[in-house]
C-alpha cells in the first residue's frame, strides 16, 4: 500500500511538474482547485470507510456470504453518491474557485481543471471504495499493484493531453485533469474484476437497505469527519490567496511534495483499518493493541525522517523540477522548515481515526476531525496569519498537528486498553 501510495503521490508531484511548465498561473489553479478535490475524495474515503469497517468485521467473523452482499451493495452505493455529487460539483465549480479568492485566468484555469475532475469523480469514487474493500478481505497486494500502474498511466498521459504530443488535443490544464481522470477509471474497472474473481458479488439486491444502514453507520460520519478537512483547507486557502497567487501557488507546490511523505502515514492508517476490524471481530483484542503501538512509533520516525529529507532537500526539489519563481520557491522552502517534523503527529491522528472506525465507533473519529480543525487549526491560522502573515499558518499548523496527535493517540489506546480488560 506504501508503494502504492507513494505512485500516486508521484503522479500528483509529475502533474505539478508539467503544470510548472506552463507558469505559476497554473500552479495556482491547481493550489485553488486543492481544497475541492479533498472535498470529493472525503465522499469516497468516507463510504469506503463505513464499507471496510462492516466488511473486515464480519469477514474476521467467518460469515462470507454477508460479507460478499455487503460489497456488492457498497459498489451500488458508490456510484449513486458519486453521480450526485459530480453533477453538484460540475456546475458549482466556478463559483467554488471564485469564493476562493481566484480571478481572471487563474479562476478559469481552476474551474476547467474541476470541471473534468468532477465528471470523472463517479468511477474514481467506485475505484477508492474497490480498494478499501479488498483490503478488508485480506489483500493488500492487488489494491498497491493497481494504484502503481493508474499512476503510471496518470504520469504518460498527461504531458501528453497538456502539451498535445502525438497529435493529441492541446487541452492545458483540464488535460492534466483528464489524465487523472481517464487513468482512475481505468483503475475502477480492474478493481471490479479482481472482487468479481474473489467471488465478493452478490448479484441481488436482497437485504439492500440493511447494508446501507450498516455501511453508512460508520460512512456517514466519516464522510462529515472527512468534510471537515475541506473546510478548514477553503478556509486557509482564502487566507493565502490574499498574499497573492504565488504565495498560493507555492503552498500548493511545498504541500504535494510534502504529500509523499504523508502517503506513507496514510498507507499505515489505511491498513490498520482492516487489521483491526478483522482482529477485533475475531476477539483478539491484544493483537489490535500490538498493531496500533508499532504503527504510531512508525509514524513518528517516519516524522522526524521526513523533516531531515525536507529541510535538506526540499527547496533543491523545487528549484530544480517545478518553479524558480522567487516567492513561490521561498514560500515552499518555509513550509519544509516548520510542518513536516510534525507529520507524525498527524499520522497518529489519522490511525487512531482509522481505528475507531474499524471498531464501529464513528463517533469519536468525527471529534478528532472536529478539534483538529475546526476548534483548533483554523482560529490558531487566523490568529497566526495576522500576527505573521502566511508563517504563521504554517506555525498554526505544526502546533495543530502536535496537539491533536496527542489526544487522538490517549484517547484511542485507553478505549482499546479498557476493551482488553473487560474481555
Amino acid at each position: 500500500m506504501a508503494l502504492g501510495s507513494v505512485s500516486m503521490l508521484g503522479a500528483q508531484i509529475a502533474e505539478t511538474v508539467v503544470l510548472g511548465r506552463i507558469g505559476t498561473d497554473a500552479l495556482a489553479a491547481l493550489g485553488y482547485a486543492f481544497p475541492t478535490t479533498i472535498t470529493l475524495y472525503a465522499f469516497a474515503s468516507g463510504i469506503g470507510s463505513g464499507a471496510s469497517s462492516v466488511t473486515a468485521r464480519t469477514f474476521g467473523a467467518g460469515d462470507r456470504a454477508r460479507v460478499a452482499a455487503i460489497v456488492t451493495h457498497a459498489h451500488l452505493l458508490s456510484l449513486l453518491v458519486g453521480i450526485v455529487v459530480s453533477v453538484a460539483f460540475a456546475a458549482c465549480a466556478g463559483h467554488i474557485v471564485g469564493a476562493l479568492g481566484a480571478d481572471g485566468e487563474v479562476r478559469q484555469m481552476a474551474t476547467d481543471y474541476l470541471t473534468v475532475f468532477a465528471i470523472g469523480f463517479p468511477l474514481f469514487m467506485t475505484s477508492i471504495v474497490g480498494s478499501m474493500l479488498l483490503r478488508a478481505t485480506g489483500n493488500a497486494a492487488s489494491p498497491g499493484l493497481i494504484m502503481m500502474l493508474g499512476s503510471a498511466g496518470q504520469i504518460v498521459l498527461c504531458p501528453i493531453l497538456v502539451f498535445g504530443w502525438l497529435d493529441a488535443p492541446e487541452l492545458g490544464i483540464a488535460g492534466a485533469a483528464w489524465a487523472y481522470v481517464i487513468s482512475r477509471s481505468l483503475a475502477s474497472i480492474a478493481y471490479a474484476v479482481l472482487i468479481s474473481r474473489a467471488h465478493l458479488f452478490r448479484w441481488s439486491l436482497r437485504g439492500l437497505g440493511s447494508s446501507w444502514i450498516a455501511i453508512m453507520h460508520v460512512g456517514g460520519p466519516a464522510i462529515g469527519s472527512g468534510l471537515v478537512m475541506p473546510v478548514s483547507m477553503f478556509i486557509i486557502t482564502r487566507l493565502l490567496s490574499a498574499h497573492g497567487d504565488a504565495v498560493v501557488a507555492g503552498y500548493n507546490v511545498a504541500s504535494r511534495v510534502e504529500m509523499l511523505a504523508h502517503m506513507i502515514l496514510w498507507s499505515a492508517s489505511s491498513s490498520v483499518e482492516p487489521f483491526v476490524g478483522q482482529n477485533w471481530g475475531a476477539g483478539l483484542i491484544n493483537r489490535v493493541r500490538r498493531a496500533l503501538k508499532l504503527t504510531n512509533n512508525f509514524a513518528l520516525a517516519w516524522g522526524v525522517f521526513t523533516f531531515v529529507v525536507m529541510v535538506t532537500c526540499g527547496e533543491w526539489v523545487v528549484t530544480t523540477w517545478i518553479s524558480t519563481d522567487p516567492v513561490v520557491v521561498d514560500v515552499a522552502s518555509w513550509f519544509f522548515l516548520i510542518i513536516p517534523l510534525s507529520i507524525g503527529f498527524m499520522g497518529m491522528t489519522q490511525i487512531a481515526s482509522a481505528s475507531f472506525n474499524a471498531l464501529g465507533k464513528p463517533g469519536p473519529s468525527v471529534v478528532i476531525s472536529l478539534l483538529r480543525t475546526l476548534i483548533v487549526y483554523v482560529p490558531l491560522a487566523i490568529l497566526g496569519d495576522y500576527l505573521f502573515g502566511y508563517l504563521g499558518i504554517f506555525i498554526a499548523t505544526a502546533m495543530s498537528n502536535v496537539g491533536v496527535g496527542l489526544v487522538a493517540w490517549n484517547w484511542n489506546a485507553g478505549y482499546v486498553r479498557r476493551a482488553a480488560k473487560s474481555t
